[in-house]
């Protein structure tokens, strides 16, 4: 991997050590300022809202600002608004700032995964986004150890923390990263040799909505799951608690398996037939856990569902990015990235709801459900309207970036 990927890579796994005030933002909004139970989940829900303009606003910026300038006040602005949470004295200072924290909370990602798509091969890119999966989930296991030390101590320490990783992050990467350069799409065609401006329409591109579509219900199981697991572990005799076991097995399971995405069988799937396992690996592990009544058999889900996950964040954000023009990616990764905030936003609701309504076992089984209905639809809806695109800067860029000649031989 080149030295920009390992950057991003560590950069990443830093600030997500430091994120896990977000999970007890309801729990401060309720002890703290005696808001009710609603208040907290509205307030929530507007974070959840406000990181769908962030990311897409983070996708213009980097073509206008630069990536690096884009990255760095993505994670400033998080590092205020998480102070502004600490230090607030009142009910409505905590929600402006929440709202702002959610404006900057997605600045940083379309600009970051632009960069790591383009600094390797399309050969690479499931394993450099594989390893950026990787160091969330190996951030996000000591984040928990940190959030129980702090968490006991005062909630707003948590925000404090949070924020001061955040500025860490934004410093090393301000110093390490190569310097903004001035970009604009472009196909490697043009008259002369010379490159030819193209315009970059992400909202028009079939292709893209398709990934989006599959991506937002893929990413509304992911959060139903982190929403509902400890409420779903209290209904059947376990405490709630017992989710941040599950989830570190997770994360454990998602760190063990990147040397996997390298096995040639695997990673000569077609993208997708690997989504499509992917898909169906998760819906395997969440039948588990509509059936499960013990924690081994708990954790062998876990692990079932976690391999899927692997699989398919891997793949999804290389696909992606192939579909991108020249100079485009940022824009394309921006627009597929706010399926999570529209996920984050209905999750709470749906997993709450069918958990009051329809119970455990069938909660796990609609999303279950849901995960084979994906891989179907990759199979022969996604899957072929993908490959079917086609496009000559998109053929030429491949064939550069794998060391082939872009015109006929001889």
């Amino acid at each position: 991997m080149p030295r920009t990927v390992w950057l991003l890579v560590a950069a990443r796994a830093i600030n997500r050590l430091g994120a896990f005030s977000l999970p007890f933002l309801t729990v401060l909004i309720s002890t703290d300022f005696g808001a009710s139970a609603t208040t907290a989940g509205l307030l929530s829900a507007a974070f959840g809202l406000a990181t769908i303009p962030s990311r897409l606003a983070g996708g213009r910026l980097a073509a206008r600002l630069g990536r690096r300038r884009t990255i760095v006040l993505g994670l400033t602005g998080c590092a205020l608004a998480q102070l502004g949470i600490a230090a607030a004295g009142s009910l409505a200072a905590v929600a402006a700032f929440a709202i702002l924290l959610g404006l900057a909370f997605e600045l940083y990602e379309p600009p970051s995964q632009g960069m790591i798509a383009d600094a390797v091969g399309p050969a690479e890119r499931v394993r450099a986004y594989g390893l950026l999966n990787a160091a969330l989930a190996a951030g996000g296991t000591g984040a928990g150890l940190i959030a129980a030390a702090l968490g006991r101590w005062d909630l707003r320490w948590l925000f404090v923390a949070d924020a001061l990783t955040c500025l860490a992050c934004a410093l090393v990467l301000r110093t390490a990263l190569p310097a903004d350069r001035p970009r604009r799409a472009s196909a490697p065609t043009g008259r002369g040799g010379e490159p030819e401006p193209v315009q970059v329409q992400p909202w028009r591109d079939r292709a893209l909505w398709a990934m989006c579509a599959a991506g937002t219900v893929f990413a509304l199981v992911s959060m139903q799951i982190v929403v509902a697991l400890p409420l779903a572990l209290e209904r059947i005799g376990f405490a709630p608690a017992d989710a941040g076991l599950l989830f570190t097995a997770s994360a454990v399971t998602v760190v063990a398996a990147q040397p996997a995405l390298r096995l040639p069988r695997l990673a000569g799937l077609p993208a997708h037939a690997a989504l499509a396992l992917g898909y169906a690996l998760m819906a395997a592990g969440l039948a588990g856990y509509a059936v499960a009544h013990t924690l081994p058999s708990l954790l062998a889900a876990t692990a079932v569902w976690s391999l899927g996950d692997v699989l398919v964040l891997a793949r999804a954000f290389g696909v992606v990015a192939d579909l991108a023009p020249p100079g485009g990616t940022d824009r394309y990764l921006a627009v597929y990235g706010i399926s999570w905030g529209i996920a984050t936003t209905a999750a709470p609701v749906t997993a709450t709801q069918l958990l009051a309504h329809v119970g455990v076992a069938a909660l796990w089984a609609a999303a279950a459900g849901l995960c084979l209905a994906l891989a179907a639809a990759q199979l022969l809806v996604v899957g072929p309207l993908v490959s079917r695109r086609t496009s000559p800067h998109r053929t030429a860029a491949a064939k550069a970036a794998a060391g082939a000649p872009s015109g006929p031989r001889g």
